[in-house]
This record gives structure tokens, C-alpha cells and sequence, in this order.
């Protein structure tokens, strides 16, 4: 026999190109066995990521002695909790969060009304101008704002007492105050994004119809386009409400130096501030923190259970707009004075302290680069960024993958578990960094010896993927529910397996979210400070914490040059998301 007939295959169907019948059954078999085991996998991924945390939480709240040592259960750090200063602290953290929501709600409404429903001139890029802040890392806004607005040598004092010739003071953010204002910068536009769609989604009839009965202007948008709004209003309020208990920035940078504690700072400064650290004080707190946002999310359920809201119909329509006449300034005005003090005089009070030697005195003799000098040759900047860097880019990328997987699973699929993983994507949406960080803490330090996580980058970048696996989720799910199943069935029956199918149709076609998911999360990772400031060590620093330790230092005028560095960052990235973006776009 010759090499020809060795190289013919002794099965005919081998030549028509069909699998064998007992392939087929043998690939049946992996593809049954093969899911359950994904599921397992994936359950096990998130509940370590989530529900691991809790449970530590729970844990160390419970346990006498520092992580990793061993003591006895007790109730004694519960028992702490119920003092004058707690008490004084948990209304601290509510006044302060309610406070702020409340005046961030009313400024958005105003803000997406404008930019949704009058003629006010260049309503596109005022609608990016507003949403900027909220990509802006808040401890750059906050180094800015305690430059801005200190009481003796802030620039907007400086220039008010040379202005009105006076030695009195405009404005002291080290109050009440400036914790709220500094909040309201970020809060403002996450509110914004929710209700400006929810007004050009609205059906104009229903308050066409409210103004034919006899109703005023004011009486159709409070009882007819405010309730119609209550389920996109609800949402952002809890959320921001949420989102403010858990601040820390703006505490730790305004409250703290006058003795404005909130729950975050009080728990930082009882591990990291103290001769003898509270570990168990802290960790209860943190724990009957993450209860009471639970209680809010019951809340919001509750409701907006068994309303109806039906605010679109099948009827073509398009949103009112209202003519303004000469105001239409005046709202262009608004829209643009929120971007000044929100954007504009913080980077530039960054820019212009980082050329003189000492913020607050701005002679011409004290114009210097020693503070660019001194970065440039900081090896635990140069460390920190090239971490910030590494934990971004692989933080986004494994938390958009995680992400998709998990849309996947809760949208796509019928699967048994499917529920259950979509409550583990979620639990950390309630848990601030702060508290997920205690929860961390608590959890590496009682892993084997074999799994050394703590005390290196792989603790950070677990925080960073717990912490923005729900944003992940909530991107590629809107996503796939646009996707026809038919294209994938299609796949499938074409001979792709599930990662082809997955990888080639669903990604493929989900890209855009991918993409706005990504750098979502990228910026939530350099914005990071709760989670970081509890996890890092020697050596895992990352930018925001070096930014802190270098305030706290005295170093203001470095802090702006990293806060400067970080802008750029940021800049680069979204120009570079909205560019692919753009360029996907026209080749399709």
C-alpha cells in the first residue's frame, strides 16, 4: 500500500466533512458537563468577590484581636458603636449625604431640563461640559477646592479681599459646607445622566394635556413630569444617597481638619490614625454602615412596587421644546457657570499652584519648576504611576470580561443559578470602598499561607474588579438585550461553540459598551481612594493614595503637578475611547 492509502480516511462521513455520531455524543457530553462546572466557577468567583467580604465583615466585627491574630467573640465593638460620637458621626454621615442629594437633585433637574427641553443655544456640548466632573478623580477637585477656598490663603479669598478692599473671608470650605459643596460636584452630574433621557423620553402629550385642563406651567411639571419621572428620580436620589454616605474625599479633606467626622474617616481613622488600631469598632461600623444601604435599596423597592409609570407609548412623537427667548442666555449661563466651578477653577488653581513655591503667595520672584523637578525624581510617584497604570488597564479589562459573562448568564440564558449570580454581580453596589476594604482586610488576612494576597497588588486589583463588576453588568446587560437571539442561535447552528459565538457575534456587536464600560471602570479604578488607602503596602501604592499621604505631608504644590498628571491621564483615555468610538462608527 502506498502512502496515498494510508492518508484515506477508513470513515465516509470523514470525507462528506460530517463528525463521527459518537463525536457528536462525545461533545454533547463535555457541552452538558461543561456548563454546571462554569456556573460552579463562576458562583464561587463572585461569591469570593461579594459575599465573602460580607461575611468577613460580619467576622471581624465579631472577633476581639486585630486580622490574623487570634481572640475571642464578643460585642464589644457594637456595644462602641452606640456613643455620644457615633451617634454625632452616623447623623454627621445622614445630614451631610441627605443635605447634599437633595440640592444636587434640584440642580440636575434644572440642568437636564435645559439642556432637554429648551432652546438654550449649544445644548450638545453643554450636556459634555456638565457630565465632565464626574470622570474628574475627586481627590483632584478636592486638592483644588482646599487651595481654592481656604479661609486665610485661598485664591478666591485672595482675590475677593483685592477686589473689595476688606480683610473679611468669602468663602471657608473647612464646614459643613464645603463637605457638601465638594460632593455635590460629582453627585450633580451622576443625577443628571439618570433624568436628562427620562425628559426627552417623555411623551409631550400627557403635559399637553395637563395644560388644556387648566393646569399653570409650574402645576403640569410638578404633578405631571415630575411624578411620570418618580422611578428615574427615586433611583438617582437612593443611589446618590447612597453614593454620600460612602464619600471620602470630601470628609477626610474638609471635615477632618475641623472635626467633621462621617462614617468613612471615622473608620480610617480608627485603623490607620491610632497609636493601638480598632479593628473591631471599625469593622462593626463599617457593617451597620452596608445594613442601612441595604434598608435604602428595600426602600426604593418598596416604593415604586405595584405604580405604574408608563410614560411611552407606541405613538411616534418628539420632546417639546420650549422657546426661551432672551433667558436662553441666562440658562446657557447656568450650564456654564456649573462647568467654571466645577472644572475650570479647580484645574486652574492646579496649574497655577504647581508653579510656585508656595500656594497662596503669587510674586513673580516665586515662580519655580522644582516642584515638576521633585516629581520627576519621587521613585514612589514613578511607582505609583506605573501601578495605577497596570491595575487600571487589567482591572477594567478582567472586570468588563467578568462583566459580560455574567450579562450573559442573567439575560441570555435560563440557566439554574442565573439569579443567584446576578445577586452576587450586585452586592457591591452597597458596599462603599471603605467597607468592602475592611471586608478585604479581614478576608486576606486569614487565607492560607499558600494564597499570599495581601500586602500585594492582587488585593487591589480584586477590590477595583468587586467594586465595578456591577457598572460592567449593568453596560454589556442594556447592551445584549438589544442584540436579536436569532444571530446567535445562527452561530451555533453554523458549528461555533459558545466562546466563538460569544466572542465573535455578542462582543462583536456589543463593542460600544464594551468600550464606554472600560473606561468607566478605568476612571472608577484611578479615582479609588477608600478601597485603596486600607489594602495598599510598601510598594503597591497608587497614585490617589500618594496624592494623600503627600497632602497630609505638607506638600500641596507636588500633590497639584500628580493632580495635573492625572488630568492628563483622564483626558487621554476619553479622547481615546471617543475616537474609537467614532472610528468604528464610520466603517460600519
Amino acid at each position: 500500500m502506498g502512502w496515498a492509502a494510508l492518508e484515506r480516511p477508513s470513515d465516509p462521513l470523514a470525507v462528506a466533512g460530517v463528525e463521527p455520531a459518537d463525536t457528536l455524543a462525545t461533545r454533547a457530553r463535555l457541552s452538558r458537563l461543561g456548563r454546571p462546572a462554569g456556573i460552579v466557577l463562576l458562583l464561587l468567583l463572585l461569591a469570593f468577590l461579594s459575599l465573602y467580604p460580607m461575611v468577613m465583615l460580619l467576622y471581624g466585627s465579631l472577633h476581639s484581636t486585630p486580622p490574623g491574630i487570634s481572640g475571642e467573640f464578643n460585642l464589644d465593638g457594637y456595644a462602641g458603636l452606640l456613643t455620644a460620637q457615633n451617634l454625632q458621626i452616623l447623623g454627621n454621615t445622614v445630614g451631610i449625604s441627605l443635605v447634599k442629594t437633595i440640592l444636587s437633585m434640584v440642580l440636575a433637574i434644572l440642568l437636564a431640563w435645559i439642556v432637554a427641553r429648551t432652546d438654550t443655544p449649544a445644548r450638545g456640548t453643554l450636556e459634555v461640559l456638565i457630565t465632565l466632573p464626574f470622570f474628574l478623580p475627586p481627590i483632584l477637585t478636592a486638592t483644588a477646592w482646599a487651595m481654592l477656598g481656604n479661609a486665610q490663603v485661598g485664591t478666591i479669598n485672595l482675590v475677593w479681599r483685592w477686589l473689595a478692599g476688606t480683610d473679611s473671608t468669602l468663602i471657608d470650605v473647612y464646614s459643613y459646607g464645603g463637605v457638601i459643596w465638594h460632593m455635590m460636584q460629582y453627585s450633580t452630574p451622576f443625577i443628571f445622566l439618570f433624568v436628562v433621557d427620562a425628559f426627552r423620553a417623555m411623551d409631550p402629550s400627557l403635559e399637553e394635556s395637563s395644560r388644556m385642563s387648566g393646569a399653570t406651567r409650574w402645576q403640569t411639571f410638578r404633578r405631571v413630569t415630575l411624578a411620570l419621572m418618580l422611578p428615574v428620580t427615586t433611583s438617582a436620589f437612593i443611589l446618590s444617597f447612597i453614593r454620600g454616605m460612602e464619600g471620602f474625599e470630601s470628609a477626610v479633606f474638609f471635615g477632618t481638619p475641623v472635626n467633621i467626622n462621617v462614617i468613612t474617616t471615622q473608620i480610617y481613622n480608627l485603623i490607620t490614625q491610632q497609636a493601638q488600631p480598632d479593628y473591631q469598632t471599625a469593622t462593626s461600623l463599617g457593617f451597620a454602615a452596608m445594613m442601612l444601604m441595604f434598608l435604602l435599596l428595600v426602600l426604593q423597592s418598596r416604593l415604586l412596587r405595584k405604580r405604574s409609570f408608563t410614560t411611552v407609548t407606541g405613538k411616534g412623537y418628539s420632546p417639546n421644546v420650549i422657546r426661551l427667548g432672551w433667558m436662553r442666555w441666562l440658562t446657557f449661563s447656568v450650564c456654564i457657570a456649573f462647568f467654571v466651578a466645577t472644572v475650570a477653577l479647580p484645574i486652574g488653581q492646579l496649574l497655577l499652584s504647581s508653579f510656585f513655591q508656595f500656594f497662596g503667595f503669587y510674586q513673580l520672584d516665586m515662580l519655580t519648576l522644582d516642584h515638576y523637578r521633585s516629581i520627576w525624581t519621587n521613585d514612589e510617584f514613578w511607582t505609583a504611576l506605573g501601578n495605577t497604570m497596570l491595575l487600571g488597564v487589567a482591572g477594567a479589562t478582567a472586570t468588563m470580561a467578568l462583566g459580560g459573562i455574567v450579562a450573559y448568564v442573567t439575560t441570555r440564558t435560563t440557566w439554574f443559578g442565573r439569579r443567584l449570580i446576578d445577586l452576587l454581580a450586585w452586592l457591591p453596589w452597597m458596599m462603599p470602598g471603605m467597607v468592602l476594604g475592611i471586608g478585604f482586610l479581614w478576608g486576606f488576612a486569614i487565607l492560607p499561607h499558600a494564597v499570599p494576597i495581601y500586602g500585594t497588588l492582587w488585593a487591589l486589583l480584586l477590590a477595583y474588579v468587586a467594586l465595578g463588576t456591577p457598572v460592567a453588568v449593568r453596560m454589556t446587560s442594556s447592551a445584549y438585550q438589544q442584540i436579536a437571539r436569532d444571530l446567535e442561535e445562527c452561530s451555533r447552528v453554523h458549528g461555533a461553540g459558545w466562546w466563538q459565538t460569544f466572542g465573535r457575534v455578542l462582543v462583536a456587536l456589543a463593542w460600544p459598551a464594551f468600550a464606554v464600560g472600560w473606561v468607566l471602570v478605568f476612571f472608577g479604578i484611578m479615582r479609588e481612594l477608600s478601597a485603596s488607602i486600607l489594602l495598599y503596602a510598601p510598594g503597591t501604592q497608587v497614585l490617589s493614595v500618594v496624592m494623600l499621604k503627600m497632602w497630609a505631608g505638607g506638600k500641596p504644590e507636588d500633590v497639584s503637578v500628580i493632580g495635573l498628571l492625572m488630568l492628563v491621564l483622564v483626558l487621554v483615555f476619553r479622547w481615546l475611547q471617543l475616537r474609537f468610538i467614532k472610528t468604528r462608527i464610520s466603517t460600519l
